[in-house]
């Protein structure tokens, strides 16, 4: 585990807990059938079952996000679901996605730029290959 800096704490924690609660804030929408949810869900092929699954999804990489034993797993989580929505967003939705100025894609790259952001302050932490990531620094 890498000792961080107040200042790299500080930064992560902040990122950490506005990823988090961009993720939850959009599950109200998502496990309420919200119109907005419903017509992403249905332009992509994908409703109900996808709006549901990726709720959950969000859900745990908020979760894991949050938890100091898991940050690395909810940020590698988070990122992968925003690959998602901003592909989505490029090839089907449209940036402004039923009048909405371009909002929630500006919320997908936050969460996904946020969690990249705070797996490279926490890069030491990543199974595997952290080891070797903090050698290149």
């Amino acid at each position: 585990m890498m000792i961080l800096s107040k200042l790299q704490l500080t930064v992560s924690w902040g990122l950490q807990l506005l990823v988090a609660g961009i993720l939850m804030q959009t599950l109200f929408f998502k496990f309420t059938a919200a119109d907005e949810s419903v017509y992403i869900f249905t332009t992509l092929g994908l409703e109900p079952w996808g709006r549901l699954a990726s709720g959950v999804a969000e859900l745990i990489a908020a979760i894991l996000l949050v938890a100091p034993a898991t940050t690395i797993w909810g940020a590698i989580l988070a990122m992968g679901i925003m690959v998602g929505a901003i592909m989505s967003h490029l090839t089907t939705l449209g940036i402004d996605v039923k009048g909405d100025g371009g909002l929630l894609f500006a919320l997908a790259l936050t969460v996904f730029l946020g969690s990249a952001i705070v797996l490279l302050i926490r890069r030491a932490d990543i199974p595997v290959i952290g080891r070797y990531l903090t050698e290149l620094a």
